[in-house]
């Protein structure tokens, strides 16, 4: 195995970074689909596919490991992903309520606290650590965070007063609402690394097994396996009730609502990318995190900021802001230089 090299990881994790924030684009482009209808589609691939794929790929004996992990870290990773399978649906939601741009900096500035916080209470030296040499940097660093999430959303109000308000509701647009289902997905998201950190005996069995800097593909399996149980059971529930699981038929002739086999091919297609993307960013997460050596703590905080930065690049290319004042941009920006400033300050208090 090749030395931790942190440089090396943070551009692992910048990879993944980036690969996070444009995993929901291909929404934009689907067809003759319900929101209900490409989520159902997009877990499969998300949460299923993917995630088998790369363990079956790169971790030796994978389904021997699975079958042999202990049984409470694989029965906690597979609840807390579960748990997190609700923050999805809530991130997905957002999406639609207050765009890109919001959602992910907001619920990702959230996640950053969440998740760095909630192992070390889970698994003891929360005390200990903000305490020891670098602890109150870290702590100062998750207040700015909470301080930028706090100015991000401030400008999301400030967007809805600015932009045409019969045009904002024509678009779907909910600040309010959109603003809830956010800080629900930013608690959860933190969920899913608590569940990431259960299932690391099940990635040190892997790394036995000559995983390498692979390990993290065994453990992220259970994760997103208890995610895709929970998504698959509420959209199926919600498919039938709502009568849009007939939009996964080809269309015929009497039948309007159903979709031609093009439309049907592009959308599963486009499905599939979102579900690639979305897994590619916890593959370079993991190998980020291995390379992190002695710096793995900041691997969570680091993930995030990434992802923010890049989600605010995906929201200028959609021209979610080019119609506000430049008051409001300003105050996204400021928003947005307190979320980095904190990721680099809780970074630097984890050195």
């Amino acid at each position: 195995m090749s030395a931790p090299n942190s440089l090396l990881g943070t551009l692992l994790h910048a990879v993944g970074g980036i690969s996070a924030a444009s995993c929901y684009l291909p929404s934009t482009k689907t067809k003759g689909w319900s929101w209900n209808t490409y989520w159902l589609a997009q877990s499969i691939f998300a949460w299923l596919v993917m995630p088998m794929l790369l363990a079956w790929l790169t971790v030796p004996n994978f389904f021997s490991i699975i079958a042999e992990a202990p049984s409470k870290p694989f029965w906690m990773a597979f609840f807390l992903g579960g748990i997190y399978g609700f923050g999805g649906m809530s991130f997905g939601k957002a999406i639609n309520h207050i765009g890109y741009s919001l959602t992910y900096t907001i619920a990702i500035g959230i996640s950053a606290v969440v998740g760095t916080i909630m192992p070390l209470m889970v698994f003891g030296g929360l005390g200990n650590f903000f305490t020891k040499p670098g602890g109150g940097i870290v702590l100062f660093g998750m207040l700015l965070s909470i301080a930028g999430v706090v100015i991000c959303g401030w400008a999301g109000f400030k967007k809805e007063k600015d932009i045409n308000a019969e045009k904002l509701k024509s678009a779907g647009f909910n600040m309010m609402l959109g603003l809830v289902l956010s800080i629900i997905a930013g608690v959860l998201s933190g969920v899913f690394n608590l569940s990431l950190e259960f299932g690391q005996p099940i990635a040190d069995m892997a790394a036995e097994n000559g995983a390498g800097h692979f390990e993290g593909n065994a453990k992220l399996v259970v994760s997103t396996l208890g995610c895709f149980v929970v998504n698959f059971i509420w959209y199926i529930v919600v498919g039938f009730k709502q009568k849009t699981i007939q939009e996964f038929l080809p269309k015929n002739k009497n039948v309007t609502t159903q979709e031609p086999k093009s439309n049907l091919l592009r959308n599963w297609l486009l499905s599939s990318l979102t579900g690639m993307l979305w897994c590619l960013q916890f593959f370079f997460y993991g190998l980020g995190h291995v390379k992190m050596g002695e710096f793995q703590f900041a691997s969570w905080v680091l993930h995030m900021s990434m992802l923010i930065f890049f989600s605010y690049i995906v929201g200028v290319i959609m021209k979610e802001w080019k119609n506000v004042k430049k008051e409001t941009y300003a105050i996204l920006l400021v928003g947005l230089f307190v979320l980095i400033v904190s990721f680099c300050v809780t970074s630097y208090g984890s050195y």
